[in-house]
C-alpha cells in the first residue's frame, strides 16, 4: 500500500514541478486502482485520485452478470475529465465521454467518405427501424427502406449508409434506400432509357421498379398526351419506356422522364 502511494505521489510531484493543469474538457491517461461504492478511484497523477462513476464506463459495455467491473481494476487508459467536485476538488472521469466523443468522430469520417454498413437491427416498428452505429443509436425511417419492414426480425441486418447527423442532439439517421442503390449503380447511367414496372400511381405521378429500385417518374415528365389523366392511362405492373434524367447517389433516388420519347408499346 505505501509502495503505491509513494509511486503516485512521486509521479504527482514531478507533475507539479514542471506545472502540469488538467481542466474539464481534457483526455488524460490513469490506471483504476480502487472499487468504491457507486465508482472507482482512478490514479491520474494528481494529488487527488480521480472518480469514474459506474455510469461513465461506457455506452454499451459487456460486463459480467454481478455489474461490479472488478476486471477494471489495475487497467491503464485514456479518460475524459468531465469536472473537478466543487467540495472537495476531486477529478470526475468518464469513459463513456470519451467513446461517445471517438464515435461520433468516426461516424463523422464514415459520413464522409459514404461508406456503406451492414448493421444489426435492435428492434422495429411501423415507423422504421433501430440500430446501432459504433455504439451509438441510429434510426431507419420508414421512406429509407428498400423491402416491407415486416421481413426484418431482430435477428437480421440491414445493409445502410448514413443520410444525416446531428451530434449535438445525439441523431444518426440512416437508409437502406441509399446502401442497395450504391450495390447496382453500375446498372444507371444518366441520359439512358430503360423499362421499368410500374409500382405505384399516385396523383403527382408514378413510382417504377427499375432493376430493383424504386423510381419517380413525375406527372410532369409524362407524355403530353397522357399525364392529364395517369390514373387511366397506367395501370400496376405494366412496363413503360422511360428516361433516367437524375440519380441521386447519397438518398439512392432516381427521376425519370418520358418526354421527347417516341411512344412504344413494345415490352423489353
Amino acid at each position: 500500500m505505501n509502495k503505491k502511494y509513494n509511486k503516485h505521489n512521486s509521479f504527482a510531484n514531478i507533475l507539479q514541478k514542471y506545472r502540469y493543469n488538467i481542466n474539464s474538457g481534457d483526455i488524460i491517461a490513469g490506471t483504476i486502482i480502487q472499487k468504491e461504492s457507486f465508482g472507482f478511484l482512478v490514479n491520474i497523477g494528481t494529488q487527488i485520485a480521480g472518480y469514474l462513476p459506474d455510469e461513465e464506463i461506457k455506452i454499451k459495455f459487456a460486463i459480467n452478470e454481478n455489474n461490479n467491473y472488478l476486471f477494471l481494476i489495475n487497467t491503464t487508459r485514456e479518460f475524459f475529465l468531465m469536472a473537478k467536485n466543487t467540495d472537495n476538488k476531486q477529478p470526475i472521469l468518464s469513459i463513456k465521454r470519451l467513446e461517445y466523443i471517438r464515435a461520433w468522430k468516426r461516424i463523422k469520417q464514415m459520413y464522409i467518405e459514404d461508406i456503406m454498413v451492414n448493421l444489426k437491427i435492435e428492434y422495429s416498428n411501423k415507423g422504421g427501424i433501430i440500430t446501432y452505429l459504433e455504439n451509438i443509436q441510429g434510426f431507419i425511417p420508414k421512406s429509407q427502406i428498400e423491402v416491407k419492414i415486416e421481413k426484418f426480425t431482430k435477428t437480421k441486418y440491414i445493409h445502410c449508409k448514413i443520410l444525416n447527423i446531428n451530434e449535438q442532439k445525439n441523431q444518426l439517421i440512416l437508409s437502406n434506400k441509399s446502401a442497395i442503390f450504391l450495390l447496382c449503380r453500375h446498372k444507371f447511367k444518366l441520359g439512358e432509357l430503360s423499362y421499368g414496372q410500374i409500382i405505384m400511381i399516385k396523383p403527382y405521378g408514378l413510382f417504377l421498379n427499375i432493376y430493383g429500385i424504386k423510381a419517380l417518374l413525375h406527372k410532369s415528365e409524362i407524355k403530353l398526351d397522357q399525364k392529364k389523366q395517369i390514373e387511366s392511362n397506367f395501370k400496376i405492373g405494366e412496363l413503360i419506356k422511360v428516361k433516367i434524367i437524375h440519380i441521386n447517389n447519397k438518398r439512392g433516388q432516381l427521376s425519370l422522364s418520358q418526354r421527347n420519347l417516341k411512344y412504344d408499346n413494345s415490352k423489353p
